[in-house]
């Protein structure tokens, strides 16, 4: 038996928007490069940044990318707010399998986002040790309020057989 069922299968094309109900925030970028530790002064100096050719302060790359800032999504069982494909295939276990990131322009504590993620690829294989194995390829494209390319995430998840292969 396959891991890619029809049900599966179905998700290709599937797409998923969220619009932030508000710009960022200069305090979202200084809170979130607190967070992780940058010490940046773009992230909350206006002067500085200003200095260093921006128009102000900006946020850190990767910001946009964490959607639960502006999804409006319940909490998951673990207490995850923001998108999930929610890939809940019987007899697997899921393994992020990692992203890739390209940034097209600095975001601005003035931009509203918008995230538009969609399953773009689905390809079966096994593992080393005969296990099926389902790769879901995702891509999401951030936005600004004028429609203007911001980044994309380029998302791979891995849903591994927990027994051997399927058939």
């Amino acid at each position: 038996m396959s891991l890619l069922t029809d049900e599966v299968r179905a998700l290709l094309g599937s797409r998923r928007v969220y619009t932030a109900p508000e710009p960022l925030g200069a305090a979202a970028c200084r809170y979130f490069a607190q967070a992780i530790g940058d010490d940046n002064p773009i992230y909350r100096d206006g002067e500085f940044a200003r200095a260093h050719g921006l128009p102000g302060v900006t946020a850190p790359p990767t910001l946009i990318c964490e959607t639960g800032q502006y999804t409006g999504l319940p909490m998951d069982r673990d207490g995850y707010a923001g998108h999930s494909w929610h890939l809940d295939v019987p007899g697997t276990r899921q393994v992020r399998g990692g992203n890739a990131y390209t940034f097209h322009r600095r975001v601005r504590p003035s931009d509203v986002i918008t995230a538009t993620w969609e399953i773009h690829d689905l390809t079966e294989k096994r593992t080393r040790d005969g296990k099926d194995m389902l790769i879901v390829g995702s891509r999401a494209t951030y936005t600004d309020q004028d429609g203007d390319l911001l980044a994309v995430n380029e998302e791979t998840i891995i849903l591994v057989a927990m027994d051997g292969g399927a058939g």
